[in-house]
């Protein structure tokens, strides 16, 4: 069995806190957080899952003591946003694989320093872009790559979100370029990495951004243009202000020989799907879309590589990849021309006097 120790006791811990009690191969050892009952709750929660109430779970108030505990050999980070880094860090220091939620920082610099260290200490690093584990999402991969909708000339990834006032005063953090980073990367880094992974890497972006809420420091609206490799283009279009709910997520995709569009308040839904040549894909999409068990199939990667040393699909370097372009739309926002990939660094910090 291996010792998981989870770093941050919030709402996301508990699907991890699922995932785990999924897996014959892993076992909550420990958590940490500064609230004790936050703590309290998800070892109840995992004890529950296992039916099992006497399960042994080391609770920690400082988790430098959960990184020093010997039986935690992956440590899953899902605290803020301006510490994954930092307890990423210290984490590979202690020889511990982990698994980090987005963003996985807020500075390139710290990306660079972990995938170093990883590397170094051979440690796994996973990213939690788990939407790219969702049956569709690589049966979609799948039939671009075998040329069912031809070359893609454009893709459209749009974010239609309702954050309150109250949402944004529940926690001091939210809304800071410091400690959380902006609407782009807490919500909207799912589908930029979803646009990046089906359409390849990009070559430069130019971006406009909005903050129509003067209570907060970052933004509620982005629109972005990306130029990729092979000359298809994108469009990045995301807002927290839609009233009086979620409206959703939209994945558009157009190509030589067809096109799709995804979207719905969960994501699963197939608005359009055509293809010229493969009409049967139509179908063959439509049977995956109530498989929404991609936490679930994270996580079997995850143990797939760390047991069998194999190589897994949410590297570091590859959660670098939607970063660097939404900080690329950061810059581009405050310096008012397009900015072209590879950035140099870039941390949310700098964007105060935007």
């Amino acid at each position: 069995m291996v010792g998981v120790g989870i770093i941050g006791c919030g709402y996301i811990a508990k699907k991890h806190v699922a995932s785990i009690a999924n897996c014959k191969e892993l076992t909550l050892a420990a958590v940490s957080d500064l609230q004790v009952d936050r703590m309290e709750e998800v070892a109840k929660s995992y004890r529950q899952k296992q039916s099992n109430e006497v399960v042994p779970i080391t609770i920690y108030e400082d988790y430098h003591n959960l990184l020093q505990d010997s039986r935690v050999e992956v440590v899953i980070v899902s605290t803020i946003s301006s510490l994954h880094a930092q307890i990423a860090i210290q984490a590979l220091q202690h020889k511990k694989h982990v698994i980090i939620e987005k963003p996985i920082a807020l500075s390139l610099q710290e990306v660079e320093e972990m995938i170093r260290l990883a590397e170094q200490k051979d440690r796994r690093i996973f990213v939690c872009h788990q939407l790219r584990y969702r049956p569709f999402m690589r049966k979609l991969k799948s039939f671009i790559e075998k040329g069912y909708f031809g070359d893609i000339y454009l893709g459209v990834a749009t974010l239609r979100l309702h954050r309150s006032q109250a949402y944004y005063a529940s926690s001091p953090w939210k809304g800071t370029w410091d400690k959380d980073g902006g609407m782009l990367l807490n919500q909207g880094i799912h589908m930029v990495d979803l646009l990046l992974w089906l359409l390849g890497d990009a070559t430069s972006v130019y971006g406009e951004m909005m903050n129509t809420n003067k209570n907060k420091e970052t933004e509620d609206i982005a629109t972005g243009i990306l130029s990729f490799e092979g000359q298809s283009k994108g469009l990045i279009e995301a807002n927290t202000i839609t009233k009086p709910s979620n409206q959703g997520y939209y994945l558009s995709l157009f190509g030589e020989e067809g096109s799709i569009i995804v979207g719905g308040e969960h994501f699963n839904e197939i608005i359009h799907c055509y293809s010229q040549t493969h009409p049967e894909a139509i179908q063959a999409l439509g049977n995956t879309t109530n498989d929404r068990n991609e936490h679930m199939y994270m996580y079997q990667d995850f143990i797939r590589a760390i047991k069998k040393q194999e190589d897994h699909l949410m590297t570091a370097s590859e959660g670098k990849k939607a970063l660097e372009v939404i900080f690329g739309m950061y810059q581009s926002a405050k310096e008012g021309k397009p900015v072209r990939f590879p950035l140099n660094d870039f941390r949310t910090e700098w964007m105060h006097d935007w």
